[in-house]
């Protein structure tokens, strides 16, 4: 004969219930808690791209760094993270900037390949900043965006030795054999260089 199992205690029973009726959603993730290693800038937050949107790599050791690249997105901040979550898109910037406050997201950690060139050796020796906006749109170039993008570029020069000037700080327009006009005729490269200089 089986033996009875004793009941849930009242207690036991409201806690259940009460975890219950929490969203999915709202539920601590499995990897709550779980440590990301430490940012490349640390005043970023890290939104990691999908590990099939970039390459693995041991930069500077393995290929040296000498170049950022400077991308403006044609949508949203909100509308950028998805494509580079999403495999499928095989698309990632190092770092991502929100227009209206200049805040600064990791997405690729410097020492990988982000594939934003459309070009393999410009990929393999730059990093990637992307830009919230419109080419033509140039309400979406805000001084925080700008003063934040600048001190976002002097670091990655300062920790790789790149020089701070236009030969080596290039729009995505540059890379040969691009289609792309980012950032485009209202982006300021005078103002731009001259932050850079003064982060």
């Amino acid at each position: 004969m089986e033996r009875a199992r004793p009941l849930p205690s009242r207690r036991r029973l409201l806690q259940g219930t009460a975890l219950a009726a929490i969203p999915y959603a709202l539920l601590p993730s499995p990897r709550a808690g779980a440590q990301s290693p430490p940012l490349d800038h640390t005043p970023a937050r890290w939104e990691p791209a999908s590990p099939a949107n970039y390459t693995a790599a041991d930069r500077p050791a393995g290929q040296p760094i000498d170049l950022v690249i400077i991308h403006v997105t044609q949508t949203t901040y909100k509308n950028t993270l998805p494509v580079f979550w999403n495999p499928a898109k095989q698309v990632s910037a190092h770092y991502l900037l929100r227009s209206a406050d200049g805040s600064v997201t990791q997405c690729v950690r410097e020492r990988d390949i982000a594939w934003h060139a459309g070009n393999w050796d410009y990929n393999a020796r730059s990093i990637g900043i992307e830009h919230e906006g419109w080419i033509d749109r140039p309400e979406y170039f805000t001084t925080a965006m700008y003063e934040q993008s600048a001190a976002l570029t002097a670091a990655i020069c300062d920790r790789h030795g790149i020089p701070k000037n236009r030969a080596h700080i290039i729009g995505h327009y540059e890379v040969p054999g691009t289609d792309h006009t980012d950032p485009g005729p209202h982006w300021d490269w005078d103002r731009y260089i001259r932050l850079v200089d003064a982060a």
